[in-house]
């Protein structure tokens, strides 16, 4: 089931049955997916580590991710475009800017509650019936029952990444570094330049995140580097010279040394192993 305006608002409801392997790989678009997996023993392969994840879990996927599900026994898909909803320009209303998406620390997911797993099924109703209705009414009907199911979403998402013990201005600040990190990890790669864009100093953000996280900011900055490193050695024919350059490397070595680190592997090492050895973690 879709829907597409005429200003190209495009929102797509899919499900998918009886899979027993699925790949998401939305690379080609700027569209974002909530992907909302249903049965037991299911097992993502994200970034080539496997990882095995709850009936009634929710993805979260941009872009930027490229995720394989073993042993699915069904999902609910909801696919929509910037123009549909624009989740960076709406952020004020529902809070979901570098949190539901484009956090570069790990792939956002969260698990519904009992207590909310009515909300969400009513919803998803609400979602295919209006798919069905054809007035002028419905691109606005549309978009509000998805700004309500990222609202329920970033609540409880929030909630089990122990965002609700922060102030409002703490949590804005986590998201805001997130934020920052998606957009300019190719050319800044320390806290200091990052602290400088938000107005605080380093110790401060450092104080914030290890209350919510295990990671530290600049961890945070390397893995998303890292991260971009493996996607361009694994799925483009850049030279690894090519990708230290972009990456804002002043020479392959330092790219070299910096890779190894986190890989336990060299570039070119990585770039030639087989696509379907997985390590697992």
């Amino acid at each position: 089931m879709n829907f597409q305006g005429i200003n190209n608002e495009s929102i797509e409801l899919n499900i998918i049955d009886n899979k027993t392997s699925i790949t998401f790989d939305n690379h080609a678009s700027s569209s974002l997916q909530f992907v909302w997996l249903k049965g037991k023993n299911i097992e993502t392969i994200y970034e080539n580590a496997k990882q095995p994840l709850e009936d009634n879990t929710i993805l979260c996927l941009t872009s930027f991710d490229k995720l394989d599900i073993i042993n699915l026994e069904s999902a609910r898909v909801i696919k929509f475009n910037r123009e549909f909803y624009c989740v960076k320009e709406h952020d004020k209303e529902v809070s979901c800017k570098g949190l539901l998406f484009y956090g570069s620390n790990q792939l956002p997911y969260f698990k519904i509650p009992e207590t909310e797993l009515d909300k969400f099924d009513t919803l998803w109703k609400m979602f295919q019936i209006e798919m069905k209705s054809k007035d002028s009414l419905q691109l606005e009907m549309l978009q509000m029952m998805l700004k309500r199911f990222i609202i329920l979403s970033t609540r409880i998402y929030k909630s089990q990444m122990n965002f609700s013990k922060l102030k409002v201005s703490e949590v804005d600040l986590v998201r805001e570094f997130h934020f920052l990190v998606e957009q300019h990890f190719k050319t800044k790669h320390s806290v200091k330049e990052y602290a400088l864009l938000l107005y605080k100093s380093s110790k401060t953000i450092g104080n914030i995140f290890s209350q919510v996280s295990d990671k530290s900011p600049l961890q945070i900055i390397h893995e998303r580097i890292h991260l971009e490193a493996k996607r361009m050695l694994r799925y483009t024919d850049k030279s690894i010279k090519e990708i230290a350059f972009e990456l804002g490397f002043e020479d392959l070595q330092t790219f070299s040394r910096f890779f190894k680190r986190i890989e336990k592997l060299s570039p070119t090492a990585f770039k030639n192993m087989p696509l379907g050895k997985i390590a697992t973690s």
